[in-house]
């Protein structure tokens, strides 16, 4: 059995996402989504204080992540996530995650749901990390590709077998 070399975690900032970012933030967009967001969609979400929660993933200054959440209730939505490809494996969505599910819980959510593409095996390892597991599937959700989307998601996020959950990420983090 060979055992995982480990990654490095080099330092990052999380911040709540602002207007400043924006440019950084519609670089990576464009990198890693056939069909990215627009500025636009963007302002939008980040005006919707009450219900919305954005963070981006700052190295030197430098915006290489970022991710966000919608509330409704007291469930909380995946917006997106996305890392800048040159900085994968730096286990920067973990640490943007984290954030999320900490907003989520601040906002007394209990339970988080995402869609993840079929075919992106690392998110939904990461995800499963989370407590999230897969219930169904959206058919052609991906309009661009006609790829379809696993529905996944997390229970009880409020339990403390879940606080456990979440203090071994952390400590896995360093």
């Amino acid at each position: 059995m060979v055992k995982e070399q480990a990654r490095e975690v080099f330092p990052l900032e999380i911040t709540p996402m602002r207007r400043r970012h924006l440019p950084a933030v519609l670089r990576i967009e464009g990198k890693v989504y056939p069909r990215p967001w627009s500025a636009g969609l963007f302002l939008s979400e980040l005006a919707q204080k009450n219900s919305r929660a954005y963070f981006v993933a700052r190295n030197q200054g430098r915006v290489v992540g970022y991710a966000g959440v919608m509330i409704l209730g007291d469930e909380g939505h995946v917006t997106n996530i996305a890392v800048d490809p040159g900085y994968h494996r730096h286990r920067i969505g973990m640490r943007l995650m984290l954030a999320l599910v900490d907003a989520s819980r601040d906002r007394r959510v209990r339970s988080m749901t995402l869609e993840v593409r079929r075919a992106n095996a690392g998110a939904q390892a990461m995800y499963k990390k989370f407590g999230f597991e897969t219930v169904g599937v959206r058919r052609g959700y991906y309009v661009e590709t006609g790829e379809d989307a696993y529905i996944m998601w997390a229970e009880g996020i409020w339990s403390p077998d879940y606080e456990r959950r979440l203090n071994g990420l952390r400590a896995d983090l360093g």
